[in-house]
């Protein structure tokens, strides 16, 4: 091991500090994926399937990063993806996030598992973010949530559609994350000991830690498990597009479609109104030995991307990796665990220093890529990697 300090620069570097930090149950929490893990490999691996096609002698002067996304200019194609408990992995985690955003120029998205509440977000950042909802059984708790964070400024409703029943995530059995035995409790209570940072500066100083969203909905707002309970209870697994349909009725602001993996299902999201759809496996939480994001992303944007906006969101650990995902048909990218290993291992200003690299990693690889602007990153710029044996199949 070496004994000199490295500065956390990629992804992989924060995850690491963030693994060290995190008391081990919250690691794997976000850290893991749904049964073996396949499909997390995959969401990753599966960029280097693409290959950028390098250009040279071309006036690069005015590299211009910035783009539209659901309305708004942003400094380029990227929004921070909703992330539940967020808040537990950095001091009032949301809100960090919603700074950094804000900072770099890019939408903020929270969860309605988030720990603070939208009117904190809104407090910290005084302009329009995104939330995420998802279809629960009490349609007027839908309701009461939506007209919250209207009130609280949240102009896109980011709308998940893959979580009819929760993904079964064993790295949460083995640690202790689920269930509520003695076996369980004794197993958290030995890692946050094994975790003093973390004990202090969030786990005292960055209460309160109920789900600030749904906190009038519980009986006792102080008690996850309580949350836990409720939230189980309200996933529905009846909701079918009519049910999009009548969200399209009340919703007034923009409605992007999230968790979306085949062409039907995009086609189904464009014909019930969606302002755009999120290419996504659930970051692989959801259903294992599925697809990648980014392997779906191509046919899904072919098909609709001239009717709705396209997002991919699923393993994107660099700016390169945007510049793919916007070659192949993407209006922009969502990244969700990066930002958190950000967070976790950094701070605010380990979120900001990555935030700034993706950024730069986006400059530059346009520059090298011989364009000036987000509209001019297309197919033209992009290869399979075996592109020579199969003459450029799939693209």
């Amino acid at each position: 091991m070496s004994i000199f300090y490295v500065t956390p620069v990629t992804a992989e570097d924060y995850r690491r500090r963030a693994r060290r930090f995190l008391p081990r149950f919250l690691f794997d929490y976000i850290d893991g994926g749904a049964n073996r893990e396949s499909t997390l490999g995959y969401n990753v691996s599966d960029f280097e399937q693409y290959r950028l096609i390098q250009r040279v002698m071309k006036n690069v002067d005015n590299v211009d990063s910035s783009t539209v996304l659901a309305g708004h200019q942003a400094s380029m194609p990227m929004a921070l993806a909703p992330v539940g408990m967020a808040g537990l992995f950095a001091r009032r985690g949301e809100t960090l996030g919603a700074r950094a955003a804000q900072r770099i120029g890019i939408p903020f998205t929270d969860s309605t598992m988030g720990v603070c509440p939208v009117e904190e977000i809104q407090a910290a950042i005084r302009q329009p973010f995104w939330f995420q909802l998802y279809m629960l059984r009490d349609r007027e708790v839908v309701q009461a949530l939506l007209a919250r964070a209207r009130a609280a400024g949240c102009d896109t409703l980011v709308f998940t559609v893959d979580l009819p029943v929760p993904g079964l995530r064993l790295r949460d059995f083995r640690n202790g994350m689920v269930g509520t035995g003695l076996p369980g409790k004794l197993s958290k209570m030995a890692q946050l000991l094994w975790s003093p940072r973390w004990l202090l500066d969030v786990g005292i100083n960055g209460k309160p830690h109920c789900l600030g969203n749904l906190s009038e909905f519980v009986s006792n707002p102080n008690d996850l498990n309580a949350f836990k309970t409720f939230v189980e209870t309200q996933f529905d697994p009846t909701v079918t597009w009519k049910d999009i349909a009548w969200l399209r009725s009340i919703w007034p602001g923009k409605l992007l479609i999230k968790g979306v993996m085949e062409v039907d299902d995009a086609q189904a999201a464009v014909a019930v109104g969606a302002d755009g759809v999120i290419v996504s496996n659930h970051g692989a939480r959801q259903l294992d030995a599925v697809a990648s994001s980014i392997s779906k992303l191509p046919a899904i944007a072919q098909a609709v991307g001239a009717q709705t906006e396209v997002y991919l969101d699923g393993g994107v650990r660099n700016g390169l990796d945007v510049l793919k995902a916007v070659a192949l048909g993407a209006r922009g990218v969502m990244i969700g665990r990066p930002w958190i290993w950000a967070m976790a291992g950094g701070g605010e200003a380990g979120l900001d220093n990555l935030l700034g690299l993706f950024q730069q990693e986006i400059r530059a690889g346009m520059a090298l890529l011989g364009v000036n602007r987000i509209d001019e990153v297309n197919r033209d710029v992009i290869e399979l990697a075996n592109a020579h044996a199969q003459g450029k199949a799939g693209l």
